[in-house]
């Protein structure tokens, strides 16, 4: 995929505001999860609403690779598992894409399976690093063979008799807890993970959905996780919620773009996953949840949006897991917003698909706002009206490029995207959905 040419985009005011209730794709976390579950788990798994973006289709390629088999049916993806501890070796090596979420969460179940594997990744999927689930790994008894600083392509060459884990984790990270959940299936005895701040919790969720035996318990701030190894995961029907984290790119349009008011329904409302609506909320968004329902384990609902004006906000450390994705359009927000805000402990977006943090600052001085990073702070100036006219470099980042879209919508003068390709491996249809919104988005000429 980072071969083909960029796609340069121009994003600028719409002549009226955004209007059309709309519903956002499949939540890619449980879609990831959904799928690899199903392919651990004795017989079939169908799944309704999977998000159908190249990450996840990685994911579906890695499974199938491994043994599993995936159709699609009339909408819906179908998996017949292999059981825990019957996946194969593959017969090539395993792409995946520009999914750090995939490939973390996949080293977690070869680590445990007698299995030699190879994993690759694109340009910027290897420029990743990996060490943070290679560590906790290794205690299993796998071996792994890998790139300069720990980075792709990896060889996993994985335990014969996996021995399970105890690990505390140094930072909070839903996805070595899950590759380490993912690890522990196919391992002999409990494993257990202490996580220092919640996480998204959707693996957790999902093992009691196959039938797993998994406890938490809260000990202040801290959670503690028991996985009882080799269970027997048994074939259970997914219906995949909209992503919150897509959700968030036409909610903050709605929120700006004056006038504004429409319906994003039957988004995931998991509270791990939902700290940037309640960050808006504390400057002063409107946004109102109807039709709260569960579904599959999931909290589900209807967000109602209306253009607010915004303040400033300070947003604290213990926030970024249950936002951790959502940071470049917030900051879109908070340079809309009344006062200074700041976001602190963004350490993690230093590793994400790029250094989120040093190019979310950079995406809003391109617009012509005031920001500063101290530390792992990002402080911004709001202003009522960015003068824009600039170029947002996004680094082969999908979320870059979706907040870049959004924040050519309430720039003064229109911002260039300079590739917004990536946008697929994550929210297939975006553009096409903004537009039918009202956004102004339009390809670049040259």
């Amino acid at each position: 995929m980072d071969t083909q040419a960029p796609q340069p985009f121009i994003a600028s005011r719409p002549a009226a505001a955004l209007q059309g209730d709309i519903t956002v794709p499949g939540d890619k976390s449980i879609s990831h999860r959904a799928l690899m579950f199903g392919a651990l788990a004795v017989g079939k798994t169908q799944i309704s609403g999977m998000l159908e973006g190249e990450d996840v289709l990685r994911t579906a390629a890695a499974m199938q690779a491994l043994g599993a088999q995936i159709s699609r049916q009339d909408g819906d993806w179908l998996v017949s598992g292999r059981g825990i501890g019957g996946l194969v070796a593959p017969d090539d090596v395993l792409d995946m894409g520009n999914s750090g979420t995939a490939a973390r969460l996949l080293t977690g179940i070869l680590a445990t399976h007698d299995v030699h594997a190879i994993m690759t990744g694109d340009a910027s999927l290897r420029r990743r690093p990996m060490r943070r689930v290679i560590e906790p790994l290794r205690a299993t008894g796998a071996v792994f063979i890998s790139q300069p600083g720990d980075r792709l392509p990896l060889t996993i060459i994985g335990a014969r008799e996996a021995l399970p884990v105890t690990y505390r984790l140094p930072v909070a990270s839903a996805q070595v807890k899950s590759a380490i959940l993912l690890a522990g299936l196919n391992a002999r005895g409990v494993t257990e993970i202490e996580e220092p701040d919640p996480t998204r919790d959707h693996s957790e969720n999902m093992l009691r959905h196959f039938g797993a035996d998994v406890m938490v318990s809260q000990h202040g701030p801290a959670r503690h996780i028991r996985l009882v190894g080799q269970p027997e995961l048994r074939g259970a029907d997914v219906m995949v919620p909209g992503d919150p984290s897509s959700a968030a790119f036409p909610v903050v349009a709605g929120l700006l773009v004056p006038g504004s008011r429409f319906a994003v329904n039957g988004v995931g409302l998991n509270p791990l996953r939902t700290g940037l609506f309640d960050t808006l909320r504390e400057m002063g968004a409107d946004l109102t949840i109807r039709n709260a329902r569960v579904q599959g384990g999931e909290t589900v609902g209807d967000i109602m949006v209306e253009a607010t004006s915004l303040r400033a906000v300070d947003v604290p450390p213990g926030r970024a897991p249950s936002m951790i994705d959502e940071y470049p359009i917030l900051a879109v927000a908070c340079a809309l917003a009344r006062g200074v805000s700041r976001l602190r402990g963004l350490a993690e977006l230093r590793v994400k698909e790029s250094d989120r943090l040093s190019a979310t600052a950079a995406m809003l001085r391109a617009g012509g706002v005031l920001v500063e990073i101290e530390g792992d702070d990002l402080i911004i100036h709001g202003s009522p009206s960015p003068a824009g006219g600039g170029l947002v470099e996004t680094h082969m980042d999908h979320r870059l490029a979706m907040s870049g879209l959004v924040f050519g919508q309430v720039t003064q003068a229109a911002m260039r995207i300079d590739d917004a390709r990536f946008i697929e491996t994550s929210f297939p249809g975006y553009v096409t959905l903004m537009r039918r919104l009202g956004a102004q988005i339009n390809p670049a000429n040259g």
